[in-house]
């Protein structure tokens, strides 16, 4: 799910890959590893993430737990989580149409 986040966070704010990979300091090839999920960010690619766009790291982390033999809690945490991001994709469709 993180490399979905990292991808919808990029298309929210109307950017190409190019342009977030400049503003991040990184290669436009990784970054379009991280959004095909080819690659797992560091810790430091995400912080770069959080101050680039205003988002906390742990809001964007959130979206990266591995929810192997989940409790209640987490099970909770992957139903917000998939709605976040069914919200977000919801976003990019509207802004596509219009």
């Amino acid at each position: 799910m993180l490399s979905e986040a990292l991808r919808l966070i990029r298309v929210f704010h109307d950017m190409k890959q190019q342009e977030v990979a400049d503003k991040l300091g990184l290669s436009k090839s990784y970054v379009s590893e991280l959004e095909n999920g080819k690659k797992a960010p560091s810790v430091e690619v995400i912080q770069k993430y959080s101050e680039a766009f205003g988002i906390p790291a742990s809001s964007i982390l959130f979206f990266s737990e591995n929810l192997g033999n989940p409790s209640k809690a987490k099970k909770a945490k992957s139903a917000i989580a998939g709605k976040v991001l069914q919200f977000l994709n919801l976003i990019e469709t509207k802004t596509a149409d219009g």
